[in-house]
C-alpha cells in the first residue's frame, strides 16, 4: 500500500491531526521553522515512510538514526506560553503514527475500494513499525482495528487548536517559500485536506488555513475530486503511481 503516489494526498491531514495533539503542536512550533521550508515535515515523513516500508535494510536504518537525532532538541519541561513535551514521548509517537495509518486508509479505501477484513488486520498491524522504530513499545500500539478506533475517538476529542499551531498550519496550507507550480497546486491540497478532516477540527483550523469556509460547494468540490481520482486512479501504471517512492527512496542513496 505504502507505494502508491495518492497516499500524499493524505499528508496535510495527517500534519493537522498530528500538531493539534498539544504536546506534538509545541515541538513543532518552537523547533520547526515551517516559514522558511513549510514542507520539510512531509518530505522527512514521506522519507521515514518509505524507507521503513520498502528501503534496504542500511537506508532503513540511516532514516531512523536520522529521525532520532532530529528529535534530541525536542524536548521543554513547558512553561507558561506552552505545555511540556518530548519527541521521544512513547504517547507522542503512537499519535503520530496514529495519523500516518488513519489518513492512509482514509485515502487508500477512497481509491480502491475497502480492504478484506484480513488485509486490514494485516496492514493495521504492520503500521506500529512508524512508532516502534523510533522507540515506542510494541504494546502501546493497540491490539486490534477495533481498540484502534477506541484510542482514536479518545484521543480526537483532546485535541485543540491553538493560535501558534494555527499559525504554522497557515505556513503549511498556504506556503509562500515554494515553487510556482506546488503554489498552482495548492487549492486541490487544502480541499483534500480541509474534506477529509474531523469537522470539528476543521473549524477550529479555520478560513486563515484554508483560505476561506467550509461549506457545501467545498464539500462538492471534494467528494468530486476524491470520486474522479478513484475512477482514474487504477488505470494509471504502476511505475507512475509508484514514482514518488522512488525519487524520495533515490534521495537517499
Amino acid at each position: 500500500m505504502a507505494p502508491e503516489g495518492i497516499m500524499i494526498a493524505g499528508g496535510g491531514r495527517a500534519i493537522l491531526l498530528q500538531i493539534a495533539h498539544p504536546g506534538v503542536g509545541y515541538g513543532v512550533v518552537q523547533h520547526s521553522n515551517f516559514a522558511k521550508d513549510p514542507l520539510k515535515r512531509l518530505h522527512g515523513t514521506l522519507t521515514y515512510i518509505y524507507a521503513l516500508t520498502n528501503g534496504t535494510p542500511r537506508q532503513a536504518a540511516n532514516v531512523v538514526e536520522w529521525v532520532s537525532k532530529a528529535h534530541q532538541p525536542v524536548r521543554s519541561a513547558g512553561g507558561d506560553d506552552h505545555p511540556a513535551y518530548d519527541a521521544h514521548d512513547p504517547e507522542l509517537q503512537l499519535w503520530v503514527a496514529a495519523t500516518l495509518y488513519d489518513s492512509a486508509i482514509l485515502v487508500y479505501e477512497n481509491m480502491f475500494g475497502p480492504l478484506n477484513r484480513a488485509d486490514a488486520e494485516n496492514i493495521y498491524r504492520e503500521y506500529a513499525l512508524l512508532g516502534t522504530a523510533l522507540g515506542m513499545p510494541e504494546e502501546r500500539w493497540p491490539g486490534s482495528r477495533a481498540e484502534f478506533r477506541d484510542y482514536w475517538y479518545d484521543a480526537a476529542a483532546r485535541l485543540r487548536v491553538d493560535p501558534p499551531v494555527r499559525e504554522v498550519a497557515a505556513q503549511l496550507m498556504r506556503p509562500r517559500n515554494v515553487p510556482r507550480y506546488l503554489k498552482a497546486a495548492m487549492p486541490i491540497a487544502r480541499t483534500l485536506t480541509a474534506g477529509m478532516l474531523p469537522a470539528k477540527l476543521r473549524e477550529a483550523y479555520g478560513p486563515e488555513v484554508f483560505g476561506g469556509a467550509y461549506g457545501t460547494r467545498q464539500d462538492l468540490e471534494y467528494r468530486a475530486l476524491m470520486a474522479s481520482c478513484g475512477v482514474v486512479l487504477p488505470k494509471i501504471p504502476l511505475a507512475v503511481r509508484h514514482a514518488p517512492m522512488r525519487y524520495y527512496l533515490s534521495r537517499l542513496g
